[in-house]
């Protein structure tokens, strides 16, 4: 293939008419909910590790139990096993309301920038950074996977 032909994917590249400042202003719209995306992971892993910790306080307090030492645990099975995290709330309560109303919204009005603004095409921004700083005819360095010589 001819490298100097070698251009973004079709649905990488903005509509005609479509200004750099919009391309740039929607970039950031999306790299915005890409840092939400990683929050909501941070928050799945909180509730996870949290479960867990609460797992595995319940079988060291059934080890003490076992052992004879009742009283030493009473007062973490009264006050901290099965506690809230925050009040009223368990991690999934958290997670759900995060879910529901705020990173449904965050993707929904993301998606509907991209729709609006540039035809629905994701991640512009990054194909016009790619296109920069690639070296053509260069291995690895194929501005879409169809211009990998034998496919790879």
């Amino acid at each position: 293939m001819d490298d100097s032909a070698e251009l973004p994917a079709p649905d990488h590249t903005a509509p005609s008419g479509v200004s750099d400042a919009v391309v740039d202003a929607v970039g950031k719209i999306t790299e915005a909910l890409e840092t939400c995306e990683r929050a909501r992971g941070h928050l799945y892993s909180f509730h996870q590790l949290t479960g867990s910790a609460d797992i595995e306080l319940g079988e060291a307090v059934q080890a003490l139990r076992d052992a004879g030492e009742g009283e030493v645990v009473e007062r973490i099975e009264r006050e901290l096993l099965g506690r809230n995290v925050i009040a009223g709330r368990w991690t999934f309560q958290i997670v759900e309301d995060y879910d529901d109303n705020y990173w449904s919204l965050f993707r929904e009005l993301e998606r509907d920038v991209r729709e609006r603004l540039v035809g629905g095409r994701r991640h512009i921004y990054e194909a016009r950074m790619k296109q920069r700083e690639r070296t053509e005819g260069e291995a690895g360095h194929e501005a879409t996977p169809d211009d990998v010589p034998n496919g790879g």
